[in-house]
């Protein structure tokens, strides 16, 4: 497995949707927001909408995670569940 990657559990609850994703430790949480969110619309044939105010959480603790912080300097690690809302 990539080392510059972690597989993570997001829950979506617009949709009622999980997916594992793996996602990359040197990008932001902004621009892996961004990419999910992209990837969702693709997903839902537009049914998902983007919202300027979305967030990532985990979903263990509630935290948002900040959008300018690098995946590597939070908390995330293999197996994190995150929520999107």
């Amino acid at each position: 497995m990539d080392k510059n990657k972690i597989l993570i559990e997001l829950y979506i609850p617009l949709i009622e949707k999980n997916y594992d994703l793996y996602i990359p430790i040197n990008k932001t949480i902004g621009t892996i927001k961004k990419l999910i969110e992209e990837g969702l619309v693709e997903l839902t044939d537009n049914a998902y909408e983007i919202k300027e105010y979305t967030n990532l959480f985990s979903k263990e603790t509630g935290k948002i995670y900040d959008v300018n912080q690098k995946v590597r300097e939070t908390d995330l690690k293999n197996g994190s569940k995150v929520i999107l809302i």
